[in-house]
């Protein structure tokens, strides 16, 4: 009983560490867009009927196709950097949020940014040498991940 009791324990912790580290705005991942739609280089908005969780975050989409994508290897379909900006992750080490319509996938990874007021930090991404700023966003989020920011 014990052994149960400690398992749910770090499941239950294992979650809430995860969503800390995820873009929830408007209580779902990508802020309820349909994250494999970005792999047909589209942003298409979730529907309420068409949801699940992974991890403990939710996800939506916009057909049933894609929900069953997703659930089939939902690892494939998730955002890097928890779905915050990837180049304030690169730049700057800080989680900033995100304009779902704004996205890269490269390499078979989803990336999002932040656009808005004028700036899109895609725009930036795509000047200021994406190989660095990957490079440089992957050792940020490492560090956000471990000290828990």
């Amino acid at each position: 009983m014990k052994k149960i009791a400690l398992l749910i324990l770090f499941l239950i912790g294992s979650n809430s560490i995860a969503q800390e580290h995820v873009n929830l705005k408007k209580g779902y991942a990508a802020e309820g867009y349909d994250v494999v739609s970005y792999f047909s280089n589209e942003a298409k908005k979730g529907m309420d009927n068409f949801t699940t969780a992974y991890k403990g975050i939710n996800y939506q989409f916009s057909s049933q196709k894609n929900l069953s994508m997703f659930t089939s290897n939902p690892e494939q379909y998730i955002p890097q950097y928890g779905g915050f900006c990837a180049y304030a992750i690169a730049v700057k080490g800080e989680k900033v949020g995100v304009n779902p319509k704004t996205f890269q996938v490269v390499d078979g990874k989803l990336y999002l940014f932040y656009n808005s007021w004028g700036v899109n930090t895609l725009d930036k991404w795509n000047e200021e040498n994406p190989e660095a700023l990957l490079q440089q966003a992957n050792t940020n989020w490492k560090d956000i991940v471990k000290k828990g920011d």
